[in-house]
């Protein structure tokens, strides 16, 4: 084997609604295609996430709600994605955060996907130890790597860079350096059923209250969740009292 490190590979970045690939959804992806070290394709694009945003999202990313009115939904977004993607090796700072978000969104609607992957991250945490952090936004001030914002392509293109100076300062045969497959396991998420929505619909409507989720997107598991939740809030909806003659 050639003692060379992995100069063709596509390079991937998110920006999602939290950190919990099981809770969370994916507002913006940022791909970047790279053959023998150079950038020659990339691909970004907003994705709709059925919710609203946090404050603090945001503030971190600049994306706003008013900005995913028009974005595209999940599945046009990873149908998109795993075209761009094809068959490459991932590159990315904390991998396995993206790619979590990738399969389980990919598995959701009805794609299959699994790929090797080199982490930036863990290539910083070995070689260098000694920074006060190993965060894409310290790495970038550490190496002199411009980057405007907070946005997935930046942050992408970015982490290109930053992979070129780390391979070569210390490039070697380590399994840092080396392409290797992602763990992430997910079973298929079905649609929350009619009862599920009508219920809630029903909840929301009878205690006057406004949800930050839009419930026609909600999985099974996410619609048992938020009507949890809104239960431990409001407490259950009160029973209907039958009449004498069984009417209600």
């Amino acid at each position: 084997m050639e003692n060379k490190p992995v100069m063709s590979y596509t390079a991937v970045d998110l920006e999602t609604t939290g950190l919990d690939a099981k809770k969370d959804k994916m507002i913006e992806i940022g791909a970047a295609r790279v053959r023998n070290g150079q950038v020659t394709d990339t691909y970004t694009t907003l994705v709709r996430p059925g919710r609203i945003l946090q404050e603090t999202i945001t503030e971190l990313t600049g994306i706003t709600d008013d900005m995913l009115t028009g974005a595209k939904d999940p599945k046009q977004a990873i149908t998109e994605l795993l075209d761009f993607l094809g068959d490459d090796v991932l590159l990315g700072h904390c991998i396995l955060f993206d790619y979590s978000f990738i399969k389980r969104c990919a598995v959701n609607h009805g794609f299959v996907y699994e790929a090797l992957a080199i982490d930036t991250l863990k290539i910083a945490r070995k070689y260098l130890p000694d920074l006060p952090s190993r965060s894409l936004p310290y790495l970038c001030e550490h190496y002199g790597i411009k980057r405007r914002s907070h946005r997935a392509l930046e942050d992408v293109l970015a982490t290109v860079e930053l992979y070129g100076k780390l391979c070569e300062e210390y490039y070697d045969h380590t399994d840092v350096f080396i392409p290797l497959k992602q763990i992430y396991q997910i079973k298929k998420e079905n649609p929350a059923t009619r009862q599920q929505k009508e219920n809630l619909y029903q909840f929301i409507k009878n205690r006057g209250i406004k949800v930050d989720y839009d419930i026609e997107t909600l999985t099974r598991n996410e619609a048992s969740r938020n009507m949890d939740h809104l239960i431990q809030q409001y407490g259950r909806m009160p029973k209907e009292k039958k009449g004498s003659d069984g009417s209600r």
